[in-house]
């Protein structure tokens, strides 16, 4: 009977086999992990960029954290450009050793790293700063070397416009070369944080642009009433002539009628004070300022804006009534916006009536209670009104039904 033996050749090769795909399956599995945890972390990113839309501080934090942690790398800054170098902003694990040379607030050393980094407007790889020559004749280069141990140095520009407006930067303090994956990585947070910068950047040019035109119809629509504003001048102005003139005479005479030159001079006061408000409220109306939301009593704000309007009503036979509830909950909001917004109003509607030739010419303006401690203004007049059309790009930029109007009354 013939003796069976067992083929080795064949049972090594299929151990080998088993070997290589068990080595192939061990890394996928970690590359499938790395991608998971990039995915999760570009996930936190734009959980934070959603959280904090005009803050860019955590954005950055957590993009400098999560460049440095996927990479497993040692240190890991962002810094910004500026016309003299490259601002600090965000960070990670830097010793103390290092606090007084590489934590500078602005980081500028020509010839090195960063330099070349901006004139390449790529990434810069170096895989051991301990045999670069010529890195290391620079004083900030060589204390990164000597006191933070920093041997692999990887440097990714943020790009905006073909433009290098910041830098990621992850280094390690053993000598292993950052692979293709990990720069590319690194890439993509570059990424994401150049598009908050931006973002935020025209945000906030946005909201300056929308100051300027909120001042320009502010300037504008005071200018309209600059007549009815002259006349409410003129009365307490013509009041402190004539009360002036009145002590003096009361003074004058033989025996001085002090009670009534106190009385004339109490008149001046009060008249001069009752100017010095009208000013006040035009000066607060007409100023530049920076948005400022507060608490405020919505009543008081526009009891301070009809004044204003008493004399263009009066000239346009407009007779204004006011129905302002008791004990309202203060607001949040800017006072100087909410009163722009309600002086438009009331002109508009002034306007609206001035070409009505028969009924009365009556301008309501209240408030009441609204859900949830809010307020409700209510302005209403008895001109022509708003046709269906109109009403439905009523709050459309730059619509007016005016044939002279800019549209950015509302």
């Amino acid at each position: 009977m013939k003796q069976l033996r067992p083929n080795w050749k064949s049972f090594q090769g299929s151990k080998k086999r088993r070997s290589s795909v068990a080595a192939r399956s061990d890394l996928l599995q970690r590359e499938l992990t790395e991608v998971l945890r990039h995915r999760a972390a570009i996930s936190e990113v734009l959980h934070v960029i959603a959280g904090s839309p005009h803050d860019l501080q955590p954005i950055f934090d957590i993009i400098v954290q999560s460049a440095t942690r996927l990479c497993h790398a040692t240190f890991g800054n962002l810094r910004l450009a500026e016309a003299t170098g490259f601002k600090l902003v965000a960070e990670v694990s830097y010793p103390s050793s290092l606090a007084q040379r590489w934590r500078q607030p602005t980081f500028n050393i020509r010839g090195g790293p960063l330099a070349h980094m901006v004139a390449k407007k790529s990434p810069l790889h170096v895989p051991d700063l301990r045999v670069e020559k010529e890195y290391l004749k620079l004083q900030g280069i060589t204390d990164l070397v000597k006191f933070g141990g920093i041997r692999t140095l990887l440097i990714v520009p943020m790009l905006s416009s073909d433009t290098v407006i910041g830098a990621i930067t992850v280094s390690r303090t053993r000598m292993q070369p950052f692979t293709e994956k990990e720069i590319e990585m690194v890439a993509d947070f570059a990424a994401q944080a150049t598009i908050a910068l931006e973002t935020t950047r025209r945000e906030r040019q946005y909201r300056e642009m929308q100051m300027q035109v909120a001042h320009a119809n502010r300037v504008a629509t005071i200018g309209q009433l600059s007549a009815s504003i002259a006349h409410e001048l003129r009365q307490p102005l013509s009041a402190v002539v004539n009360n002036g003139a009145a002590a003096l005479r009361w003074l004058a005479k033989n025996q001085s009628e002090i009670d009534e030159a106190k009385h004339a001079v109490e008149q001046i006061i009060r008249q001069a004070n009752r100017a010095n408000e009208v000013l006040g409220r035009i000066h607060r109306l007409v100023k530049k300022e920076t948005l400022l939301t507060d608490s405020l009593n919505i009543n008081d704000a526009i009891l301070e804006v009809i004044p204003l309007i008493h004399s263009e009503a009066v000239k346009n036979g407009v007779t204004v009534q006011r129905q302002l509830a008791d004990h309202l909950p203060n607001i949040q909001g800017d006072r100087v916006q909410l009163q722009q917004v309600i002086l438009n109003l009331i002109v508009n509607a002034i306007q609206a009536m001035s070409g009505r030739t028969e009924g009365d010419r009556e301008l309501h303006i209240g408030t009441d209670s609204a859900e949830d401690k809010g307020v409700r203004i209510a302005v209403r007049d008895t001109g022509p009104g708003l046709s269906a059309e109109n009403l439905k790009r009523l709050f459309e930029p730059f619509y007016t039904t005016k044939p002279n109007g800019m549209g950015i009354g509302l």
